[in-house]
């Protein structure tokens, strides 16, 4: 409660999220491991002066918002709703649920499900400006020049930056005003492009609040903040006669080949190792067990595909890879660069980014008496 005002957060996350390119809505993407959208409600659920919180989000997502919300013990989410066609649609549809199950609600504060790092400070900044004046909306300072494209639609006029300013939300209302200036828009067939225009057509002044340029909204993928991950991999296999010998996704001549249920190909495993375990995705023998007969045989650049393509649902792009073999025999220097090649090519990165080196044990160890090849790998990921 807010100076003996209640006050509802009406958490907007109905929208497809075209733009980001994702098969899902992007506040359903994860930062650090966590749901943007369960980042958002975090804020306003941790601030003593929010009483509650109603999140509009696809007819599709209802049900996964609320156990989101229950699993992420964000006891104040009091509804999850359907939104509608359009925001506005939404944000009203949510307006009537407060309404119906909170009468005694006095502020309501309006906030974009995709901007996780709204900061605490301009939360209350604008409910302070909503107790003082009625309608406030957080905004920055505009950084770029700005220029005006003129009537004739031919040419331009540069405006001065300091009379314009980047609009953010939350923006915060008087309940009942809100309510008044989205009965009178629908009245009118009046579609705002945010609900300080719709409040503002309604004849209420909007009061500007300081707000923060870190409160992004996350539209593309380049709104997302880069997030750097580091994985290793080792693998060991043994030699064994009548097999043919791969390493890389080479065919190297030897007198034996590698024990294993697919190609036995060492280099690759202990690659696919490194990228999965960067990506917090178990390992090879999660994904391709030597149970199941479908991989007998099979190629492990076949496999090191198959890796790429969890990597892409999961949004993670590969920066380098760093490869150690350690083997007695056969040497591996003159297939080095087609190693590499064959790396590079699979998971979509530049040859250089791809380090393939091998080593021996001074003919110690069981790689020094020729029982076996052993690998490791580091790989850095990053979305």
């Amino acid at each position: 409660m807010y100076k003996n005002n209640r006050t509802a957060v009406i958490v907007a996350a109905a929208g497809k999220g075209s733009r980001m390119g994702s098969s899902v809505p992007k506040q359903f993407l994860k930062i650090g491991g966590e749901y943007i959208l369960v980042r958002t409600l975090k804020v306003f659920q941790k601030l003593d002066a929010v009483d509650h919180i109603f999140v509009v989000t696809g007819k599709d997502y209802v049900d996964f918002v609320g156990e989101l919300a229950e699993n992420s013990r964000l006891t104040k989410v009091e509804s999850v709703i359907e939104g509608g066609s359009e925001r506005q649609d939404s944000v009203y549809n949510a307006l009537q649920e407060i309404n119906r199950i909170k009468p005694g609600t006095s502020y309501v504060l309006v906030h974009d499900g995709a901007r996780p790092f709204v900061s605490e400070e301009t939360v209350m900044g604008v409910l302070e400006a909503v107790h003082r004046s009625g309608a406030a909306a957080a905004c920055v300072s505009m950084k770029d020049s700005i220029r005006k494209s003129t009537e004739d639609s031919m040419g331009s006029v540069g405006v001065d930056r300091k009379d314009y300013y980047s609009v953010q939300t939350p923006q915060g209302f008087r309940k009942a005003m809100l309510i008044e200036a989205y009965e009178k828009a629908y009245d009118d067939s009046f579609r705002g492009t945010d609900d300080a225009s719709v409040v503002e057509r309604a004849g209420y002044p909007i009061e500007i609040v300081d707000g923060d340029y870190g409160n992004i909204k996350i539209t593309t993928k380049e709104d997302l903040p880069m997030e750097n991950r580091i994985g290793t991999g080792f693998d060991v296999h043994r030699f064994e006669e009548g097999r043919k010998l791969f390493l890389g996704g080479v065919e190297i001549p030897h007198d034996r080949g590698l024990k294993g249920h697919s190609d036995a190909d060492v280099l690759l495993h202990a690659v696919m190792d490194a990228l999965l375990g960067a990506a917090g995705l178990g390992d090879i023998g999660k994904h391709f067990p030597d149970t199941d007969m479908k991989y007998k045989g099979i190629s492990s650049m076949e496999l090191l595909k198959h890796v790429k393509k969890l990597l892409d649902e999961n949004m993670y792009m590969v920066a380098n890879v760093d490869v150690t073999l350690i083997a007695q025999k056969p040497k591996i220097s003159p297939y080095t660069e087609e190693m590499r090649k064959n790396i590079a090519d699979v998971i979509g990165i530049d040859i250089s980014r791809v380090n393939v080196k091998g080593t021996t044990t001074e003919g110690l160890g069981f790689t020094g008496r020729e029982e076996g090849i052993a690998c490791e790998a580091a790989a850095s990921i990053y979305r």
